[in-house]
């Protein structure tokens, strides 16, 4: 008989290795290296030509007339629109969060919503007994939803209990890290038993139609543990984020295969659980009965939805001699230095006297570049200590050169601004219309927009 092949499985990265070593040659880690035997190839198996003994596939084109799957609607809009639309039968969709974020409490209530219309909801949980989940459903008043409750980390007993009777429309596994199959060795949550699970349950859901909803854990850096392969196995990738401090809860997807991955659900915890928020620029909006040097509002967007934020600049000057601080909460740091610099080089104001603190209010991170214009007045009325008009946004790319370029869908911006009561926009001079309400003022470049901020000529 062959000897068995040995080979090692990081369980922090999944790199492989044939031999057992410290640290991970892939991501550095220590001691995360655990022995998987393999079977070794046999002579039989050399030789076994794959292309005769298989079943004939049936081949379908593109243009095929067949009969699609319709979403099903979960009940929460903006569960929906994160997943594009609903949730697609026999999809597989990971969800992943902080501790503590909200993930299994935003599970249940659209478990509970879909049971209630009728559908057969099964909700397993590897982390809570059963009367621990009906606890927090009652807390949540979805004590009366007709949702079918387990508690089991064994793949085989769950699967074998699905197969006894009609599959459901939506089956929750919380958290996937949990189960574990003993078609392998190794304890719950290492590689080769987060892979193995996640597959067995994958392949029961498109073999029966069902949709699957994974629940992961993350690691400190934010990202999901387990192997990177899960996010590859998986249908759809929703990343649930937000701070504890705060009451609002962003769902983005990262990953969908059956819709786009720049639309964002919103929601706000309370008592009785995650209520949708349906105006979110009232999240990011501080009170503004008059202007306050230093605040600047933005209108970003996500997706096809408009949100204004707040954006918040300070300057100290300090002693000569002494090095200033930059620090920068919701926003890339290394865009921050390049505006400073353009200011500097292109308008003639000095920061290296002044230490810089940045931040966007309400704990959200702004990626958008039409930022650019919006922190440079920040920055600018900070530094002059002259408030910028507490009924005006601003938007625009800042170039090296100091140009203010157009940016994407500034009519969207300015409608939504328009339709919270702000009456002006400080924006490049091309890429949006007129909008009622809205007094625009155009300008080709930063050094034009920092002459009116400050009044000069």
């Amino acid at each position: 008989m062959a000897k068995p092949a040995k080979r090692y499985v990081c369980q922090a990265c999944g790199g492989v290795s044939h031999r057992w070593q410290g640290q991970c040659a892939d991501c550095a880690e220590w001691n995360t290296l655990v022995e998987e035997v393999q079977a070794a190839p046999t002579a039989f198996a050399a030789k076994h030509d794959l292309r005769r003994g298989g079943r004939m596939l049936e081949l379908v084109g593109l243009d095929a007339d067949i009969v699609l799957p319709e979403r099903t609607k979960t009940g929460i809009g903006e569960l929906d629109r994160a997943l594009g639309g609903g949730l697609v039968p026999g999809s597989a969709t990971l969800i992943g969060g902080d501790p503590g974020i909200g993930k299994s409490t935003l599970l249940i209530q659209a478990a509970a919503k879909l049971a209630e219309e009728g559908l057969s909801v099964a909700y397993i949980s590897g982390e809570e007994a059963a009367d621990q989940v009906r606890l927090r459903a009652r807390r949540l008043g979805l004590g009366n939803a007709p949702v079918k409750l387990g508690a089991a980390t064994s793949v085989r007993d769950i699967l074998a209990t699905l197969d006894g009777g009609r599959p459901p429309a939506l089956l929750v596994i919380d958290s996937i890290q949990t189960m574990h199959s003993d078609m392998i060795e190794g304890a719950p949550g290492t590689v080769s038993q987060v892979r193995a699970s996640s597959q067995e349950l994958i392949r029961y859901a498109k073999e029966t139609g069902a949709a699957l909803i994974l629940v992961g854990h993350v690691t400190k850096d934010g990202a999901i543990a387990g192997p990177r392969v899960l996010e590859h196995m998986v249908d759809t990738v929703l990343s649930f984020e937000g701070e504890r401090s705060h009451q609002y809860r962003i769902l983005r997807p990262i990953k969908n295969r059956f819709g786009g991955t720049d639309e964002i659900g919103v929601f706000s915890m309370a008592e009785t659980g995650l209520g949708e928020v349906l105006n979110p620029s009232s999240l990011f909006l501080t009170q503004r009965d008059e202007g306050v040097a230093g605040a600047v509002v933005f209108p970003a967007l996500e997706g096809t939805r408009p949100l204004l934020i707040e954006i918040q600049a300070l300057t100290v000057r300090l002693a000569s001699g002494a090095t200033p601080r930059r620090a920068v909460v919701g926003w890339d740091s290394g865009r921050l230095a390049m505006i400073l610099a353009v200011l500097e080089a292109r308008c003639g104001l000095s920061f290296s006297s002044a230490e810089v603190y940045l931040n966007v209010a309400g704990g959200y991170r702004v990626t958008d570049p039409a930022a650019d214009v919006a922190v440079a007045a920040a920055l600018v009325s900070a530094l002059a200590e002259r408030p910028v008009p507490a009924d005006a946004v601003a938007f625009g790319e800042v170039s090296l050169s100091g140009e203010i370029r157009p940016v994407a869908h500034g009519g969207i911006r300015l409608k939504e601004a328009a339709k919270l009561g702000f009456e002006r926009a400080l924006m490049p001079s091309a890429g949006a219309g007129e909008v009622t309400g809205i007094k625009a003022s155009h300008f080709p470049s930063l050094g034009r927009l920092v002459d009116h901020l400050l009044g000069r000529g």
